[in-house]
């Protein structure tokens, strides 16, 4: 109760796929949520692996509704779980992630009545040198974000329901990307964000540089095929194509600029690390530091061969 006036309810979903390693985890950080849900929906897309026997115990512990949705996409999987409810709230996070104990009760406590999005916020949970590189590589600090304009992931948001029926729902044509385009139909509705820093959500990052490669080249034919950031994948390919003509010069002039531009381009990522290596070995360390680079590397050419691929998507599926 706020004021007298009852609060209003609260559905949170989730989709999973095979996630019967994880799925525990994240059940458990429901349950024991500081303001729990009046509904949970889990929507399993064709789990093969133990994930539904495993879902089948929680419901004494959780308001929990199952949906079977064999073959269903992530975007399905929410539009299909967000009709199974009947709350004005929703709340959506991701299989394989942790909950922080308050992480709904700072979501909703952002929600004014002016506001229509809360966008929460994930930090990596890594447990070895890799994962920490990574998730000083590839996510932002909380002092990186600007609330004015950051779009949320879906693995920490929480929005009306009649916002989300407005926008028409996450696009199911696409496979991935389908939050950031979600997040585009809100705000040419006219939808105001606010932004939940503590509520925040754990995840592992991807653990080797042949997983990573491959979310990012879907991360990027997903904005080829949204038609997303044209500019910021323009800027990649010129940037790299400088590169390649300042190593077919000679002398100590192209060798320094290339080094100057990659010192700028690790900046962020280095500092984000360097907060981490309290308490770790000096090979530890040097591990860590050598990885920024070959992470932003593979990063970038999965980027620069998967964008082609969803506009060439795109073209043939207008």
């Amino acid at each position: 109760m706020a004021g007298g006036e009852p609060r209003e309810r609260t559905a949170l979903i989730v989709t999973v796929l095979n996630e019967a390693r994880t799925i525990d985890a994240l059940l458990e950080s429901i349950a024991t949520q500081t303001r729990p849900p009046d509904e949970v929906i889990v929507v399993d897309g064709g789990s093969h692996d133990g994930t539904w026997q495993r879902l089948e115990p929680w419901r004494a512990r959780l308001p929990l509704q199952l949906i079977r949705a064999p073959g269903a996409g992530i975007a399905r999987g929410r539009n299909l779980a967000i009709e199974a409810a009947s709350a004005s709230l929703i709340a959506v996070t991701d299989a394989g992630v942790r909950l922080e104990r308050d992480w709904l009760e700072q979501l909703q406590a952002a929600l004014g009545e002016d506001v229509n999005v809360v966008s929460g916020f994930f930090t990596a949970e890594a447990s070895t040198t890799f994962e920490r590189a990574m998730g000083a590589t590839v996510l932002p600090a909380r002092t990186d974000i600007d609330p004015e304009t950051f779009l949320p992931s879906s693995r920490s948001v929480l929005f009306r329901r009649s916002a989300w029926h407005k926008a028409g729902g996450y696009p199911e044509w696409l496979d991935y990307c389908e939050d950031l385009v979600f997040d585009l139909a809100l705000k040419r509705d006219g939808c105001r964000f606010a932004f939940a820093p503590r509520a925040n959500v754990w995840f592992r990052p991807r653990g080797s540089l042949a997983a990573f490669f491959r979310q990012y080249f879907r991360y990027a034919r997903g904005d080829g095929k949204a038609d997303l950031f044209r500019r910021r994948h323009a800027l990649r390919y010129a940037t790299y194509a400088v590169m390649v003509i300042l190593l077919c010069r000679r002398g100590v002039g192209p060798l320094l600029l290339l080094a100057l531009g990659a010192l700028a381009y690790t900046r962020r990522p280095y500092a984000r690390l360097w907060a981490l290596q309290e308490g770790r070995s000096v090979p530890e360390v040097v591990c860590a530091l050598a990885l920024v680079p070959a992470i932003r590397l593979v990063g970038d050419v999965a980027k620069m061969l998967g964008y082609p691929v969803g506009v060439w998507w795109r073209l043939r599926h207008r």
